[in-house]
């Protein structure tokens, strides 16, 4: 007989009602079934949770995008870790695409909360033993928690996309402010193009004047780099800042696709040419659009989990 130390726990994976499309792409890329859970909402909004199988000494891995709706979503999380939890797994990972509320992630007035902190403490009390993030809105959060947490890359990905359209030549790259040019930067060493910068100090009083931009522009094909598109007012500021500056054909890129408010409308009636985005947030018929390209990160996540269960390194996935 073995010894304890020698056995797998059994993995089983489960996903609550975020983003069910992006969990099966998940499922199948680690290549697991997805496990039988009952949800319900009562009338007055609570929320009651049944595992519908036995999960006891399994490791489980549970997938949640805390999205709209925020609240609700989160709530499910945090109700389906204590469930499991109670059912006596051996470890719970949970896996969010979209870590909400990952924008308060500091204090920038007095008396605010950093909400993006009071989320890991929250999963940190509830009992989770690891966390699996994509494109944290600030990577600093990882120091947030003090359990693993692994912080996956969808730049490679999008990159991918105009390397596969054949859309590499005459590019730069453009962070649509200072804050951003780290993430801008990662993406113009893929494509092996230069880097400009949109000098916006005061997102408040943003401006379309072709003097805003740092860097080379014209002539040139643009792609805005940012990790969330939300009411999508400074992309489409930014695309018209490129365009004055004399900018060809001008793309948008975010891994997560947001989209409040009137965000498709002023995408649509902007300059820019495509957005290209991941499918870590469900993108309903309503918010989809004619210059809207979705690439999956399901295969990407579906392999993390593969490796953190088989004790392998997740950095093998973004060696370039």
């Amino acid at each position: 007989m073995p010894n304890q130390s020698e056995t797998k726990h059994p993995l089983k994976m489960f996903a609550l009602n975020s983003n069910r499309p992006l969990a099966d792409k998940i499922a199948a890329a680690a290549g697991v079934e997805l496990g039988k859970a009952t949800i319900k909402h009562f009338s007055d909004g609570e929320i009651s949770i049944t595992v519908d199988e036995s999960i006891r000494g399994d490791d489980i891995f549970l997938i949640q995008s805390v999205s709209d709706p925020v609240n609700t979503n989160l709530m499910e999380l945090m109700i389906m870790v204590d469930a499991v939890r109670r059912a006596s797994a051996h470890s719970i990972t949970v896996v969010i695409p979209y870590y909400g509320y990952s924008r308060a992630d500091r204090k920038a007035r007095s008396r605010e909360p950093i909400t993006a902190k009071l989320i890991a403490s929250l999963l940190e009390d509830d009992g989770v033993n690891r966390v699996v993030t994509l494109d944290l809105h600030a990577a600093q959060l990882q120091g947030f928690f003090d359990i693993p947490m692994d912080h996956l890359e969808a730049t490679p990905l999008l990159a991918g996309y105009f390397i596969d359209h054949g859309l590499t030549d005459n590019l730069v790259v453009v962070s649509p402010d200072h804050a951003g040019v780290s993430k801008a930067r990662r993406m113009a060493d893929l494509l092996q193009a230069p880097l400009a910068i949109i000098d916006n100090r005061d997102p408040d009083k943003s401006t379309t004047s072709a003097d805003a931009v740092i860097g080379s522009v014209k002539g040139m094909n643009a792609i805005l780099v940012d990790d969330i598109i939300d009411t999508a007012v400074r992309i489409s500021i930014s695309a018209q800042t490129l365009k004055n500056a004399g900018a060809n054909d001008i793309y948008a890129v975010a891994t997560h696709p947001v989209f409040s408010k009137n965000a498709v409308s002023q995408m649509t009636n902007s300059p820019l040419k495509k957005v290209i985005v991941t499918d870590s947030i469900q993108m309903p018929d309503s918010k989809q659009f004619d210059k809207l390209e979705i690439i999956s990160v399901g295969h990407l996540i579906g392999q993390a989990i593969r490796r953190i269960y088989s004790e392998q390194s997740v950095g093998q996935l973004f060696i370039q």
